[in-house]
């Protein structure tokens, strides 16, 4: 019997439903940081009530970016040879931006793997410890190899499988269409240069040659996968059978077949993987969903359909790509009209927000579906208008899906230019805060209908002219700089992003990555019944919130990890006074009491 068998077996019990405990659950709440010294910390709910009783609870950090830890040095960023890579100034590149970080249970011993959301990008499998009362500290790490595909790129949201395997990302892959056309460095975003910092180059005064040869586009954009053994080996596998676009996360459900996955950026779609062998994701069918809309209201509903991009295996496109395989062998193009329109034959695309014509050239679907999978998504009439499509996760209790969208715009928006080439399918009013969206499911975890949970609510200018006025009541009101530094009401969630659910409590839990909506962001627990939102953790100056995810059972106890990204790195970066204040903090609220006697993940 393998590994992976009998890991499926030993897991099977986790994925049953859970809502016949409908217990009680409710966090001591964070206030809002409104001084300075609030706003440099990382504050957690110091209590929890679970069904009646009071539990001690706080957050607490494993390891932050540059700590040395064992024999290595954690968020270092190393090239394909294990050499450290340099940043411009000749320095060794230590990464603020830590992101998923999973915890992972293999025979008697803990691991955790933490990816750095970095180009290149980089993950660090650790050793952690757990004692009597469920405190964790890492006692060891070392980097993951990933030369096999030469390298990682832009690792960003994660997930657990249900046969507990580290399931990773890759976001904003280049745009091959433009790197292959470039005739300068010029022409190709700069966004990719530093890359080819893992095949030894140094992107300061590169040619378009050294480039070239350095990075190829169609490799990166993938899910990945890590399997830990007892022995702290890591295997890292990309699927290329789930396609190629800007992944924020993917998610199995829990019949271990069928996978979803988010798309980060404008003018992106939702996609859903259905595996040919349950805990096996290397070969499958690909599908899109298309937005049939029943309502603007509250943030938007509508039916799902899906669309059939074929399947595909891991091997075969892999070795497309590793034959030199470009945009030009997958596609004719055409000029597109005014209007939209494409000449005869010609399909038009609107993916990215870039309006194009484009025919498949014979014999190449299966390719094309895999390899620019958001292009041939929207050529086959699926739904290319989403906007900043973030966290996935599952509500055992109610049966159903929740999925984040960070703001409601742009594509999203009725008559958007980004809907040159399209077929507006999405038209709804703009909120730059953001809507967390429930999705129903059908016995087979097919998402049938899509609607806003809730969402963020925008500051008018009305709001601010009121902020200034005398009248202000600082009580029950936004009022003076703290409306100048909010554009979303500070009282509910500003740009969702990752999310997790706590089964059996109905409480859905909302971190943040926000710009201006929230000065400091903010992971939210929210009663999905009522609505009822409590801050848990207010960050530092210019974070974002990622990896949160919920673990009900870890040897005996509960932990909700909580990640704080680049702290000073997206706004306020003048407030920082010393260099260690920017490292990321890799850590966890709780611990809890053990809330669910069987399952080992959600």
């Amino acid at each position: 019997m393998s590994l992976r068998t009998t890991l499926l077996q030993a897991t099977a019990i986790a994925v049953l439903p859970l809502a016949a405990h409908a217990g009680d659950i409710s966090f001591s709440p964070v206030p809002f940081a409104k001084d300075d010294a609030a706003k440099r910390q990382a504050i957690a709910s110091d209590t929890v009530t679970i069904d009646g009783k009071d539990y001690k609870i706080g957050y607490h950090v494993m390891a932050r970016s540059g700590d040395k830890i064992g024999d290595n040095t954690f968020a270092l960023l190393t090239d394909k040879d294990g050499n450290p890579v340099k940043s411009a100034d000749g320095s060794e590149h230590i990464s603020d931006s830590a992101d998923f970080t999973s915890l992972l249970r293999q025979g008697d011993k803990l691991y955790s793997v933490t990816h750095f959301e970095s180009r290149p990008g980089a993950m660090y499998l650790s050793e952690v410890s757990q004692d009597a009362d469920g405190n964790l500290k890492l006692v060891s790490t070392k980097p993951i190899d990933f030369s096999e595909y030469h390298g990682l790129w832009v690792p960003c949201a994660g997930s657990v499988t249900p046969w507990e395997t580290h399931l990773g990302s890759e976001e904003y892959p280049a745009d091959a269409r433009a790197i292959e056309a470039a005739t300068s460095l010029d022409e190709i975003d700069d966004y990719d240069f530093p890359m080819v910092r893992y095949a030894g180059v140094n992107p300061e005064g590169m040619s378009l040659e050294q480039f070239r040869d350095a990075y190829k586009p169609y490799r990166y954009g993938y899910p990945t996968e890590i399997t830990v053994s007892e022995d702290g080996s890591a295997k890292a596998d990309k699927h290329f059978a789930m396609g190629r676009v800007a992944v924020e996360l993917a998610y199995v459900m829990p019949d271990q077949k069928t996978a979803y996955i988010s798309d980060d950026g404008t003018n992106v779609g939702l996609f859903r993987f259905e595996a040919d062998t349950a805990g096996d994701l290397s070969a499958g069918t690909l599908y899109a969903a298309k937005w049939n809309q029943t309502s603007a209201e509250n943030g938007g509903a509508a039916d799902l359909e899906w669309v059939d991009l074929g399947h595909a295996d891991d091997a075969t496109i892999q070795k497309a790509i590793e034959a030199g395989t470009q945009f030009s062998d997958l596609f004719e193009t055409a000029e597109m009209g005014e209007d939209g329109s494409c000449a005869d034959g010609f399909s038009a695309s609107n993916a990215e927000g870039n309006p194009e014509c484009l025919k498949v050239k014979d014999g190449m679907d299966a390719i094309a579906s895999r390899l620019e999978t958001r292009r041939y998504a929207s050529m086959k009439g699926a739904t290319t208008e989403f906007r900043k499509m973030e966290g996935i996760t599952y509500d055992a209790d109610k049966h159903q899906m929740y999925l984040s969208m960070s703001a409601v715009e742009k594509g999203m928006e009725d008559g958007a230019k980004q809907d040159l080439g399209g077929m507006n399918a999405i038209k709804l009013p703009k909120n730059k805060c953001g809507t967390v969206y429930s999705l129903s499911l059908d016995d087979k975890f097919t998402a049938t209908k899509m609607m806003g949970l809730i969402s963020g609510k925008p500051l008018t200018e009305e709001h601010k002219v009121k902020a200034q006025d005398a009248s202000c009541d600082p009580a029950h009101d936004m009022c003076g700089d703290t409306a100048e530094l909010n554009s979303c009401d500070i009282n509910g969630i500003a740009n969702p992003d990752n999310i997790t659910y706590i089964p059996g409590y109905n409480t859905l839990i909302i971190g943040e990555d926000t710009g201006s909506g929230h000065q400091n962001d903010a992971i939210w627990a929210m009663n999905t019944d009522t609505k009822e939102l409590t801050r848990i953790l207010s960050t530092p100056y210019g974070s974002e919130t990622t990896s949160t995810y919920w673990y009900p059972n870890v040897n005996g106890h509960g932990y909700l990890m909580a990640v704080i990204q680049h702290p000073y790195g997206e706004s306020d970066e003048d407030k920082l006074t010393d260099p260690a204040q920017a490292r990321a903090y890799v850590g966890y609220v709780g611990p809890f009491p053990q809330m669910d006697a069987t399952a080992k993940t959600q």
